[in-house]
């Protein structure tokens, strides 16, 4: 079990990109365009049990994660389970979240209950603009109520991608759909139901701060970017009306958690709410601690 009280922090945001069998989780295409948009070509994606030597040896937990978007792209995903089983190896450090496609229906539903209850997932991954849908469309409506029932958390892709930047028609990529505004209404219609919004949401920055300070059980995670680039309105909120709920996430291995406290360090952040961010906010959001 993780021991929250030694970490030095919490990243939210991690990535698995390549299954046991050394098949990826998108084409080679997509994959390629997110490399050229983060200059990221030339690294090898890591093991799951390398990403657990990588973040052990820093004194961080890490939730970790793919995506299943196979109605929309037609590409096989990682196994949810193959991920929870390799994590159930390093539960002093990794943290097992599953992605579901949406438009799996009732199949999705059985797998999201199975997942939690037999192999300990904690949350789920949604990449609106990959999947080809709309987080408010009543089709994801099931999934969303089973999550909630579990007590599960959904973390939504927000803002800009990189995966399929500058490829022919953005690789049938729509950006639209990971405009924060849309999960205001799951918000609504799923008031218990805890919800992250990944990354500095561009070009939607403020509707992701709207959404997360109306709705109680939104939150905001920081990854994907650089904190050297963030808009002056999500610093401001992170160091005032939204200080217990901004969560640390890197996007490793696209960018690595060294680099993004490197630049954090850097921000005019309140001494009282970096430790906020980097591990009690989402302590109290994953595993419920009453931490000051």
């Amino acid at each position: 079990m993780i021991d929250v009280e030694r970490l030095a922090a919490i990243d939210v945001h991690t990535h698995v990109e390549v299954g046991r069998n050394g098949q990826g989780s998108l084409s080679p295409e997509l994959l390629g365009a997110s490399a050229d948009y983060f200059k990221a070509h030339g690294h090898r994606q890591p093991t799951i049990a390398e990403t657990a030597d990588y973040y052990r040896s820093r004194r961080m937990a890490a939730v970790v994660f793919t995506v299943d978007a196979e109605h929309a792209t037609g590409h096989p995903r990682i196994s949810n389970e193959e991920i929870a089983e390799d994590c159930a190896a390093y539960q002093d450090v990794l943290i097992p979240f599953a992605s579901i496609d949406p438009h799996k229906g009732r199949g999705g539903v059985r797998e999201a209950r199975r997942l939690v209850r037999e192999y300990g997932v904690r949350g789920f991954k949604f990449h609106p603009s990959i999947q080809g849908f709309a987080p408010d469309d009543r089709m994801a409506y099931p999934l969303y109520e089973a999550i909630e029932e579990l007590g599960a958390i959904a973390l939504f892709h927000t803002g800009q991608t990189g995966i399929g930047a500058r490829v022919r028609g953005g690789g049938g990529i729509r950006l639209k759909y990971s405009n924060p505004m849309l999960v205001d209404d799951v918000a609504v219609d799923f008031p218990d139901l805890r919800i992250i919004l990944a990354h500095p949401s561009f070009p939607w920055q403020d509707e992701a701060l709207a959404v997360a300070t109306h709705k109680e059980h939104v939150y905001i995670d920081l990854s994907g970017w650089s904190p050297k680039y963030f808009p002056p309105q999500l610093v401001r909120y992170a160091n005032t009306l939204l200080s217990d709920k901004m969560l640390f996430g890197s996007d490793f291995p696209v960018l690595t958690p060294d680099r993004w406290l490197a630049d954090f360090g850097k921000l005019e952040m309140k001494p009282d709410v970096i430790p906020k961010i980097l591990k009690l906010n989402a302590a109290r959001l994953l595993f419920k601690e009453n931490l000051t």
